[in-house]
């Protein structure tokens, strides 16, 4: 009756949700749920859905939209709500906060009820074996003549069938609901760590990382799927243990407590097993952090890795980590098959020791006795040694997820401030700081500034911003900030999505407004120029834009916004000259004239422009006030000023921004070039397009049988294999040999009982009696055969999937090492570590352990059957149109299951791409208050991949009832079969054929259902050998070596170079002839798009150029990639740092000496710094380095580079970040260090290269002149005097200034050294040949 009631409420329920359905227009499919009470026996409403998945592949419309209570918003507020209240409940009773008192309180009503399933399936497990015996026995009692008890039989043989099609039904009724409950628990948590990453404090985010909050969405919430379903066993298993115990006295008395005595010492074994193995799970994961995040780094800075050819130690590097997880792996995987194989074996062991027990007692034993005891305990086994095993481990695992998530969830929030004026109040916005200190990790900053009110403030540092933004927690001053704040990062910060819905970040489209901002934030040309306008979708970390279009957009997303008070974190450096001066004016002094705006810039020209100037050292506030009141006040910083009015520190040609990745190619820095010099014609005849994002693969349609292949022959070579099938079948016949045996022993003594006494002549009577001896001692032997066989083959088998994990993981990580640039150009970070971290997971884990299950349960089910059919023949005949229906279903379903598995995963990277993009750009969203909306859209992410997780769970129950009614009618039939063969079949063959088809119940659809798995996770295998077979660039070693001490000059030659990114993409270096002399400085300028970058990729091979290039007389296509590389220094424009220690990052391959080291940090500054660390050179770095600043980060590339000697240096924009101060550093380093050297400079601010030797002018991939910077300057039509005057004019006084000087006291080298004579360039360059 209950269960009855339960359905009828559930089905009201749903009608009710159809309706709201009903009315709501843009769903995808409505549920048809309203037929959900016939579920048990149809879940018809699944056809039409696996009828088009027949036809098609599934899309993301198909799917069932997610129901009201199971919406991620509304799931996570509850279980927000409740642990708010228990934070604070606990505060007041000062112990800590409890999160699993929590789940519990918010969960346990609709759980606690799902136990009665659990109670009526066990209950019904431990009747069909009474009906069963007494079946049996009227074979034993057989008399043809007595009709009453073969009706009575037929009572037994439908009781057998009936609790079968009940078990069938209750079985997934429980299942569904309570995979149902975990996904509920799963989605809230999920929802609660998104809302608490968005309001880290800094100090927090110190203590966590990207890749341990996107651990804890991956890993640690999926235990909640995986306890729920176990839980209630901690209460059946003890009460149906007792019944059983009850059921098997009545029948063998005594000798039963042996076998149960057998069971009670497996339990604790299990669970000790359970307990090792989450010990070993927690290592692990840790492992598995350490190696994922390491990946992300290697992912992120591929470049930078394959410019300083560090591919090796990072290779070595990974796999020492790898080597660790693995051994961590293999042990608990080595666990995992004890515990298959001690499942596989229990039921032997307590058989043969229960009737070992009860003959020796000196009981006869009979076919009845035989088969009940068996099916009894196979019903109680599965619950002892399965599921109440499995209940303990799992809800260790969930609590030590549970702790780690809790953890979490009690980190520091920062203090939301609130900024807003009331209503009545009509005030000035202003910020008001007074003796402010604030420490990041300890740094002071004091600032007596009274407000902030003016209009224009300049300053110099970026952490007053951070203060005011409320990031930077203040100890001790006044902090007052009054209005709305918005706010543009330094490192500009784009979210996947289009361009607009990045400008206008969830504010309304006001069409004039919006252009106005476009107009001001120079985005009009770029507009027109990209495929779809604004409506562009920008990758992964705007892998589509160039650096100062994300710039550009960054800001524009400020300036959209209708706020009281702007923070401009040094929106121009990313900017080159002439569109930075286009923001100055229209943007920041144009469109936002009126309000109060604070912008930290190194850019000096503009503050004639500011209504007040602080300048800041070192935290501490030295100057402030206006540009002429500085100039009188002759401060440490008016020496920077004076120093502009005669040579004026420029800022040069657009940076390309330091985000990791963003700088793709400079095909896609598209021109940004606006309307103040529409004359010049910029190379904007042939725009290319910048790379766009390629679709996912998504694998279709079935698994090769070659895939197979070769992941088993990864694992291992064919004479092992060999060995591991014939081992899997010896098994599996000593497994059903001893039960046969039994029947066996069981039938002979019926013979005997029935003719018993023998008469010997001298007429005594003596009862004959079997050998014990020999029975006995065969079904020792046979059970010892089973217990070997079944261990080796567990463990050989989990040996070899491991190694398969193992080589795959290798042949991958090289493959990803070996592939070209262009190959993440194109695609996502996140895909690649998806590969690494979910596929990978999967092979470690998951597969193996499925993979062994399946082949043993698929050999049981071919024994059952064998068995069935050698008692009664005739049984193959319905076995054929079953099978053909299984058959028919099993692929039927498989179409379905695997999109509908593989829009789960598709449907879940937004998840993760959504938090890891929302951790990135944190400040900016925080600034804006749009938590909220980015709140919403990870619930519409979750929601999303709730549709098709519920359609995963809804379908495989359909499956699951079809299969299990398909072997409720094999029961059917065989005991229906053998009562109608009545005359020819023995009592012990009845029992071994029905027994055996009992236990094909739950074992058949588990093992339908785990040869879909295994195919399913095959295709984690199919993804990591599509990666192990990528494109792999030239060798890094070639028979060619140059000698050692090449190149001893440092000349290169461009012979007829063209290049481009990819066979396919735009020409970005046309058919360029170019000699870089020795030890000469060469300056390369050029707008955006020029092909700058792309030089240097041509030089470096990043891909491989069309043409020659020669060093030293070295044609550089001929030898081996590292070879070239390691001899070229380049200072990269991103300064990537890597995790790990100071020395790891200068110096990878420890091939230097501390003395070294040290000299090379002194040389750049960079002593003081490091001494202050706490561990000096061993410090580890934070994640990529977070904890300097980019000018540090700068500083530390550069002293890679003068750590490694190299005759060539390429700086690629490296300067566009930094400091006057820094700059003037570095430049001063690169004159010194590397007198000796060739050096290229690709040029930022045109004052770091105006004293060049020459300088190179591209355009458009060509070359537009090259020659000394005062011979170009004669020239006033040229690209570079045009650049010149677009700094201003007292810059470009200075720069002309600087220039002829540079000339005047350069010695000018007789022609034949290869002067500026144009014979003297051939001379050299056929020298150079």
């Amino acid at each position: 009756m209950f269960s009855i009631f339960f359905l009828n409420r559930e089905s009201i329920h749903f009608t009710t949700f159809l309706f709201i359905s009903m009315t709501d227009q843009n769903s995808s499919v409505l549920f048809p749920f309203s037929i959900y009470s016939l579920f048990p026996f149809f879940i018809s409403w699944l056809n039409p859905l696996f009828r088009i998945g027949y036809k098609r592949r599934l899309e993301e419309d198909d799917m069932y939209k997610v129901l009201p209570e199971d919406g991620s918003e509304r799931l996570g507020e509850e279980l927000q709500s409740l642990w708010d209240h228990e934070v604070q409940k606990a505060a007041k009773d000062l112990r800590p906060p409890k999160l699993t008192k929590v789940l519990i309180k918010c969960y346990w009503k609709p759980y606690a009820v799902l136990g009665i399933f659990t109670l009526i399936e066990e209950v019904i497990k431990v009747i069909q074996p009474v009906f069963l015996g007494k079946l049996i026995q009227y074979f034993e009692k057989y008399d043809p003549d007595n009709m009453d008890a073969l009706y009575e039989a037929f009572g037994y043989a439908a009781g057998v069938c009936l609790s079968t099609m009940i078990l069938a039904v209750t079985h997934h009724l429980y299942f569904f609901h309570v995979q149902r409950t975990g996904m509920k628990m799963r989605v809230a948590m999920c929802h609660m760590i998104y809302k608490k990453a968005l309001c880290l404090s800094s100090v927090a985010m110190g203590k966590t990382t990207t890749g341990q909050i996107v651990n804890l969405l991956s890993n640690d919430v999926n235990k909640f799927d995986e306890v729920t379903i176990f839980l209630h066993f901690l209460w059946v298993g003890p009460l149906q243990a007792a019944a059983v115990l009850g059921l098997l006295w009545v029948e063998i008395g005594p000798s039963c407590l042996a076998g149960m005595a057998v069971l009670v010492i497996l339990m604790p074994t299990q669970t000790m097993f359970g307990r090792l193995f989450s010990k070993f799970r927690s290592k692990t994961a840790a492992l598995t952090d350490n190696r994922i995040r390491t990946m992300n780094e290697v992912v992120s800075g591929i470049r930078i890795i394959k410019m300083y050819a560090w591919e090796k130690p990072f290779s070595a590097l990974v796999n020492e980590v790898r080597r660790k997880e693995i051994s961590k792996i293999m042990s608990s995987s080595y666990l995992r098959g004890l515990n298959m194989a001690s499942f596989f074996a229990a039921s032997k062991i307590i058989v043969f020791i229960t009737f070992t027990i009860y003959v020796l007692l000196g009981n006869t034993i009979s076919a009845s006795r035989v088969f009940v005891t068996v099916s009894l305990y196979s019903a109680v086994r599965l619950t002892v040694t399965l599921f109440f095993p499995s209940a303990v481990e799992k809800l260790s695992e969930t609590r030590i997820s549970v702790r780690r998530i809790k953890t979490f969830l009690l980190l520091d929030e920062i203090v939301k401030s609130n900024h807003g004026f009331l209503q009545e109040e009509k005030q000035e916005p202003s910020v008001e700081i007074q003796d402010l200190i604030c420490y990041w990790d300890k740094v002071n900053v004091q600032l007596l500034p009274p407000r902030l009110l003016d209009t224009l403030t300049v300053l110099f540092t970026s952490s007053l911003l951070s203060s005011i933004l409320g990031e930077l927690p203040h100890d001790k001053g006044v902090l007052k900030v009054k209005g709305q704040l918005t706010y543009a990062s330094q490192q500009p910060w784009v979210f996947p999505g289009t361009i607009r819905s990045n400008i206008l970040f969830g504010k309304e489209l006001h069409p004039q407004k919006y252009e106005k901002v476009l107009r001001a934030c120079a985005l009009k040309r770029d507009m027109e120029l990209l495929p779809d306008g604004d409506l562009t979708l920008i990758g992964d970390r705007g892998a589509t834009l160039s650096g100062g279009q994300k710039a550009r957009v960054n800001l524009a997303r400020a300036v959209y916004q209708d706020a009281d008070i702007y923070l401009l974190d040094d929106p121009l450096s990313a900017v080159d000259a002439e569109v930075g001066r286009h923001l100055f004016e229209q943007c920041i002094c144009g469109i936002l004239k009126n309000k109060p705006r604070i912008l930290v810039t190194h850019q000096l020209q503009y503050l004639q422009a500011a209504n007040q100037i602080l300048v800041l050292k070192e935290g501490h506030m030295v100057a402030r006030g206006t540009y002429s009141e500085l100039q009188r006040s002759g401060v440490d910083f008016t020496s920077l000023l004076k120093r502009e009015e005669e040579g004026p520190q420029a800022p040069g040609a657009e940076t390309e921004s330091r985000s990791p990745r963003s700088r793709t190619l400079s095909q896609n820095s598209v021109v940004s070039h606006t309307s103040s010099i529409r004359s010049v014609k910029d190379g904007t005849d042939q725009l290319p397009v910048g790379p766009t994002i390629v679709e996912e693969s998504r694998s279709e349609g079935t698994i090769g049988v070659g895939l197979y292949v070769k992941y088993l022959k990864a694992g291992a070579n064919i004479l092992v294999l060999i060995g591991v099938v014939l081992l899997q079948f010896l098994a599996q016949a000593a497994y059903i040999l001893q039960d046969w045996w039994l029947a066996y022993w069981a039938g002979e003594q019926e013979k005997l009982n029935v003719n018993g006494t023998v008469t010997v002549p001298n007429g005594v009577n003596v009862t004959e009696e079997l050998s014990l001896d020999f029975y006995l001692g065969i079904y020792a032997g046979l059970t010892g055969a089973t217990l070997i066989f079944g261990f080796a083959r567990s463990l050989m088998m989990f040996n070899v999937l491991v190694k398969a994990a193992q080589s795959l993981h290798n042949r991958m990580f090289n493959s990803i090492l070996r592939t070209p640039v262009r190959f993440f150009d194109i695609n996502p970070i996140g895909r690649v570590l998806n590969r690494f971290s979910k596929d990978i997971g999967q092979l470690d884990a998951a597969l193996p352990w499925t993979f062994v299950d399946f082949i043993q349960i698929f050999l049981q089910i071919i024994g059952v059957i064998a068995v069935a059919a050698s008692v009664i023949p005739w049984i193959l005949i319905p076995l054929v149109p079953l099978v053909i229906v299984f058959l028919f279903l099993r692929r039927y379903f498989l179409q379905t299951s695997r999109d509908v598995k593989r829009l789960e995963s598709t449907t879940r990277s937004p998840v993760f791409s959504h938090l890891s993009s929302s951790l990135q750009g944190l400040w900016t969203i925080r600034a804006f208050r749009a938590e909220e909306r980015f709140q919403n859209t990870f619930d519409t992410y979750q929601d999303l991949h709730s549709e098709s997780w519920f359609l995963f769970l809804v379908t495989s129950r359909w499956f699951a009832v079809r299969l299990d009614g398909m072997c409720a009618v094999f029961v059917t039939i065989t005991a229906f079969g053998c009562l109608l063969l009545r005359d020819q079949v023995e009592a012990g063959s009845v029992g071994l054929a029905l027994s055996y088809a009992v236990t094909l119940m739950g074992m058949f659809q588990w093992g339908v259902r785990q040869s879909a798995e295994v195919e399913n996770m095959m295709t984690s295998v199919e993804r990591v050998v599509e990666y192990t077979e990528l494109e792999s660039e030239a060798p890094w070693e070639t028979q060619k070596r140059p000698p050692p001490e090449w190149p001893s000059q440092g000349l290169i030659t461009f012979d007829r170079v063209s290049f481009s990114y990819s066979s396919d993409g735009p020409v970005v270096l046309k058919d360029m002839k170019a000699m870089f002399r020795p030890k000469e400085k060469v300056g390369i300028v050029g707008r955006t798009g020029a092909g700058k970058s792309s030089l240097v990729s041509a030089l470096f091979r990043l891909a491989e150029p069309e043409g020659r290039i020669y060093i030293d007389g070295v044609l550089t296509s001929e030898i081996g990639l590292h070879d070239l590389r390691q001899k070229m220094s380049i200072i990269p424009q991103d300064p990537v740092l890597f995790t790990g220690t100071m020395r790891k990052n200068l110096d990878p391959f420890s091939q230097h000496t501390d003395e070294d080291l040290w000299n090379a940090l002194q040389e750049v500054q960079l002593k003081s710094v490091v001494e202050e660390l706490p561990n000096k050179m061993e410090t580890v770095l934070a994640e990529s380095g977070s904890n300097f600043s980019v000018g540090q980060r700068q500083l530390v590339c550069l002293a890679r580079a003068v750590l490694r000697k190299n005759r060539i240096l390429i700086i690629d924009e490296a300067t566009a970040n930094v400091d006057p101060r820094t700059d003037e550093l570095i430049q001063k380093t690169i004159r010194d260090k590397f007198r000796e050297c060739t050096v290229l400079t690709i040029a930022h601010r045109l004052n770091t290269i105006i004293d060049s030797d020459r300088i190179l002018v591209l355009d458009a991939g060509q070359i537009h002149a090259y020659d000394e910077p005062h011979t170009l300057l004669q020239n006033h039509d040229g690209i570079f005097f045009k650049m010149v005057q677009q700094t201003g004019r007292q810059e470009a006084v200075a720069l002309l200034q600087s220039a002829k000087q540079a000339y005047n006291s350069r010695s000018r080298p007789s022609t034949t050294n290869g002067g500026v004579g144009a014979d003297g360039n051939l001379v050299i360059f056929e020298t150079a040949l």
